[in-house]
């Protein structure tokens, strides 16, 4: 995904500037919320209110109540090992960007030694088997349906690399907040077995329900460590396949790997486009049938012929 430039400059977009930084300053979480039940109710009066969308299993509602409490929630493998084969089957020509300096596209058995952190273009993340069917996925929809209390759009689909290189580690992989909306939720998906070697994502449990400052900045880990206890340091480890849920509003990181290099699924999903982005949606001509709305920001309508 490319970010929009949202300050004064080369390629400035001052109403995606506007609409950004106006849900930044808003910081005390009451008001916020009475913000999201206000978008949530437009969005329902526009778009319906997605009840397809809101049946869950107990397991389901147990995932959206840790969501709610803690903004982490373990899902599961929902890939399957010969399914994430085909996804890095797929990936094994494409190329991929590098996300800490500019150079020219390269692939995975080309990747220079310094790359630490790259990701596939759009175009091939959604022609990619199986991504957009598990974007789309009842129990996803439905997780962010609720959590949204109206139908959801997906506002962000990457697959990104993170490699184990000695030295500084990229600022990607620091302790930080998202500010993507006035509510939003990632499903993270491992694509590779990821114990403490590989780069866990470790998430600050309950931090989303605390007061982010306005301007956002990065934590040591010392910094998190010495305010919290351990216990509050939320560590996702499994197997390929394996899927959680993080409101990102709250304190976490994707830890560099130490050993193996780490390959993740990232689906966001918002009340709102997210105006950090410059959305260039992309076409779509795969057999699956996805509701437009939903994914308006990443695929475009093919025009029917004649």
């Amino acid at each position: 995904m490319e970010y929009a430039q949202l300050k004064p400059g080369r390629r400035f977009a001052p109403l995606h500037s506007l609409l950004y930084y106006s849900q930044r300053i808003v910081t005390y979480p009451t008001l916020r919320r009475l913000v999201v039940r206000a978008l949530s109710a437009a969005v329902r009066l526009r778009q319906g209110a997605g009840r397809e969308l809101h049946a869950a299993t107990p397991a389901e509602e147990a995932a959206l109540m840790d969501l709610h409490l803690s903004g982490y929630a373990p899902l599961g493998n929902l890939l399957d090992s010969g399914q994430c084969d085909d996804i890095r089957g797929w990936l094994a020509d494409k190329l991929l960007i590098d996300r800490d300096c500019e150079r020219a596209g390269f692939t995975l058995a080309q990747r220079p030694d310094a790359v630490r952190v790259a990701d596939y273009h759009l175009r091939d993340v959604i022609a990619c088997p199986h991504i957009l069917a598990l974007a789309n996925s009842p129990a996803l929809l439905g997780l962010a349906a609720r959590y949204m209390a109206c139908k959801p759009t997906i506002s962000a689909l990457g697959l990104r690399w993170s490699f184990p290189v000695p030295g500084d580690n990229s600022a990607l992989q620091a302790f930080h907040r998202d500010s993507e909306d006035w509510r939003y939720l990632k499903v993270l998906v491992y694509l590779t077995d990821v114990d403490d070697g590989a780069g866990p994502h470790v998430y600050l449990h309950g931090s989303h329900l605390t007061q982010a400052p306005m301007r956002l900045r990065f934590y040591s880990d010392s910094e998190i460590t010495n305010a919290h206890s351990a216990d509050m340091l939320l560590t996702a480890i499994g197997t390929r396949g394996f899927c959680f849920a993080v409101d990102t509003a709250g304190i976490h990181k994707g830890t560099a790997p130490a050993l193996q290099p780490r390959l993740m699924l990232q689906i966001q999903y918002s009340l709102l486009p997210s105006y950090a982005y410059r959305y260039a949606p992309e076409r779509y001509q795969g057999p699956l049938v996805l509701d437009p709305y939903i994914n308006r920001l990443i695929l475009r309508p093919v025009a029917s012929p004649g």
